[in-house]
């Protein structure tokens, strides 16, 4: 059920309660786009790198590739301006 026609994986790191989290995934499962889903709760050395390596310390952290493109108010506007789909499909 994915429209992911390239090779970029989209990687959310997310943990149980947060509310962005959620809706990060709701809006990728909407559009069909697969998605890797890492819970951070169990996991505080991950979330620790990754809080060095984006500079970023709240989730969703989500990756497009190699790049952190933020959480899910950045995700949103991608969607909403056309250029998460030309990204996944470039």
């Amino acid at each position: 059920m994915s429209t992911n026609t390239s090779s970029l994986t989209i990687t959310l790191y997310t943990t149980s309660a947060c509310p962005y989290c959620t809706r990060a995934e709701r809006l990728l499962q909407d559009r069909g786009i697969a998605f890797e889903k890492v819970d951070l709760g169990s996991n505080p050395e991950l979330r620790s790198s990754l809080a060095e390596k984006t500079g970023m310390r709240t989730v969703p952290m989500i990756f497009i590739g190699d790049e952190c493109i933020g959480g899910y108010t950045e995700l949103a506007a991608l969607d909403e301006s056309g250029e998460l789909q030309r990204r996944l499909t470039a």
